[in-house]
């Protein structure tokens, strides 16, 4: 009691045409907007999207970045709340849909790609390899040090051991995932999505597993698996269904879908296609659906 007595009392004060009144005392959290994001969008989320949506609307922007699953596991356990969640795969907004799941996701928008590629650190004794070997050849290097995601908790993890199950059947080399990978859950391999380009970039791995976003955007030398391989990020976004600032989260989601937010997405490598709604349409606020449809490509 006594602390909202004082929270009223020491109120910020805010001169509108002169007249000086009392802001409400939770004005900055009404105007912030919470956005929960894949961890692979770290650099793109905090240095591009985020400042220029604040630059264009006022508002703040307050980021959070994890596998998408983990994400998905926190809302659902109701040990995280946010206003917009981006996921790196459809499938984690279906685990969030439909009233056995909670209800947090009635619809999502497919709105960006990235392919999954090996990247390596160029300071690394193996970076010479990745010239002028088959990247498969060199993860089995005695002593090269390997990062990925876990793949229950992180989409890309999941789409890593099954680029490698079918790199295994491709080049004929049934022990490949046991040689390259390990475990499925590798403690020596395996580490939080949003940790895992500081550890590479750090000198602490010699190789990784890492979305095309996240090696164009930060310069790391990349191989691009083969075209029979290729498994690839599909990002959406959505508004949860109890996010506290409905407002600020339809104009976070207006601003990415717009056609500067889709200039930045291209500028941090991320391919943008023509965005796709799933679930119920009539769920979506009517503004997002004038921007899709206006800067469709």
């Amino acid at each position: 009691m006594i602390r909202k007595l004082l929270a009223s009392l020491v109120a910020p004060l805010v001169v509108v045409t002169g007249i000086v009144t009392a802001a409400p005392a939770f004005a900055d959290d009404s105007n912030t907007v919470n956005v929960l994001y894949a961890g692979s969008l770290v650099n793109l989320m905090e240095r591009s999207i985020g400042p220029a949506f604040e630059k264009a609307t006022g508002q703040q922007f307050r980021g959070y970045a994890a596998g998408s699953n983990k994400i998905a596991n926190e809302i659902k356990g109701k040990l995280r709340r946010g206003d917009v969640f981006i996921s790196a795969s459809p499938k984690v907004n279906a685990s969030l849909m439909g009233e056995a799941n909670g209800d947090h996701v009635t619809w999502y928008v497919n709105f960006a790609e990235s392919p999954l590629m090996i990247g390596y650190n160029p300071q690394s004794k193996f970076a010479a390899q990745f010239k002028s070997k088959r990247w498969d050849q060199v993860l089995q290097e005695p002593g090269i040090r390997i990062g990925r995601t876990d793949p229950k908790l992180d989409p890309k993890g999941a789409f890593t051991v099954e680029m490698v199950t079918k790199a295994a059947e491709l080049y004929h080399q049934p022990d490949l995932v046991e040689k390259t990978l390990g475990a499925a859950e590798n403690p020596a391999q395996v580490l939080p999505e949003e940790t895992l380009v500081g550890r590479l970039q750090s000198g602490q791995l010699d190789a990784g597993f890492f979305y095309s976003t996240e090696t164009s955007d930060l310069k790391i030398p990349a191989i691009r698996p083969a075209p029979e391989l290729q498994a690839k990020a599909s990002y959406t976004l959505t508004i949860l269904t109890d996010a506290p600032n409905r407002n600020g989260a339809s104009s976070f989601v207006d601003f990415l879908l717009s056609e500067k937010g889709r200039a930045l997405l291209k500028q941090h490598g991320v391919d943008v296609v023509k965005p796709t709604v799933s679930g119920n349409v009539q769920a979506m606020p009517p503004s997002v659906q004038a921007v899709i449809d206006a800067n469709a490509p």
